[in-house]
């Protein structure tokens, strides 16, 4: 009957929603000026447990819908301030690449650090949460799916400054419930972001949190503008061209040197990427693709959105290479 109930109230339709793991969409989600309430209760769930401990933020950079070009700052997806200072840094991530549990601490320390100004003193500096979701299992030894970190004493365990720098990460592939078995508005979170897609209608268990229906509004991809579709279908071919060359690395390196095997196969995605993007490149282009080392290779991935023009690229390839 519930389920009668909500595709007879949508005209006969069946919704289809927009999958939160994309940087279109997280940031569109999340990020947006609309999105404050959706920010809180979420940040609430992942970081508090769902207690209300945050009443009031401030999105930083919030998303502007009409912006459909440079979606991507440098790694962070959604960045706020809490009431008491707070800075919050929250990062989607899909894959367990190279250095990354690194990145992310780097990430947190250099947000940390570069809130002094000059002639400001280290009473100035206000805590900072690092939140990073990952579609992957980031710490086998546990199948906790929210695990959080700060500052601890080797052996007697108390904490150092426990709320100055924390690290919280959600590990999706942990989370196995299904839509009937969702208890908390934790639950609900988790599932949303990682089962937005395969829901047809807004179930009534998430109807139960305000904040989780407005943002399945906000998913549903009759509200969005052909522009935005189109760049939610481009970054999804992205994600699937680069989940079917990772696979083939994986399989390359068993045959060959598994690193060089990997490399290689980022080096061929990115190009059919770009190629994909710009039209076909020159000789001269291609070369300084295939000079760029391993690191190199995982900037350009990164930075893939932010080049509007042919030209664009061609610079910072010139800049990589020199």
């Amino acid at each position: 009957m519930i389920f009668l109930r909500h595709y007879f109230n949508h005209g006969g339709c069946k919704l289809r929603f927009i999958s939160p793991k994309t940087d279109f969409a997280f940031k569109k989600i999340f990020g947006s000026d609309q999105s404050k309430d959706i920010l809180i209760s979420f940040l609430n769930a992942m970081i508090y447990a769902g207690n209300s401990v945050i009443q009031d933020l401030e999105i930083i950079d919030p998303y502007n819908a009409a912006d459909v070009v440079d979606l991507k700052d440098t790694y962070l997806d959604v960045k706020a301030v809490l009431e008491d200072k707070t800075t919050v840094i929250i990062e989607m991530q899909l894959w367990n690449v190279e250095a990354f549990e690194k990145r992310v601490v780097y990430n947190l320390c250099k947000t940390y650090g570069n809130q002094l100004k000059a002639g400001q003193g280290y009473f100035d500096l206000n805590p900072v949460i690092a939140l990073t979701i990952t579609d992957f299992k980031l710490f086998p030894t546990t199948e906790k799916v929210i695990s959080c970190f700060y500052f601890q004493e080797a052996v007697e365990h108390f904490a150092y400054q426990e709320h100055e720098l924390k690290l919280v990460f959600v590990e999706l592939p942990k989370f196995t419930k299904k839509l009937e078995d969702l208890d908390t508005v934790v639950d609900k979170w988790i599932y949303f972001i990682k089962e937005a897609p395969s829901l047809e209608v807004i179930p009534e268990k998430m109807r139960e949190v305000p904040q989780l229906e407005k943002a399945l509004n906000i998913a549903n991809q009759a509200g969005l503008s052909v522009e935005e579709l189109e760049k939610i279908r481009k970054q999804e071919m992205f994600l699937e061209d680069r989940r079917g060359a990772l696979s083939l690395a994986k399989r390359e390196g068993r045959k060959e040197d598994r690193e060089e095997g990997r490399i290689e196969g980022e080096r061929r995605l990115l190009l059919r990427q770009l190629e994909r993007r710009f039209g076909e490149f020159t000789p001269d282009a291609v070369t300084l693709i295939e000079v760029l080392n391993a690191e190199n290779l995982e900037r350009l991935g990164e930075a893939i959105w932010d080049f509007n023009t042919h030209d664009d690229l061609l610079n910072w390839l010139q800049q990589s290479s020199s």
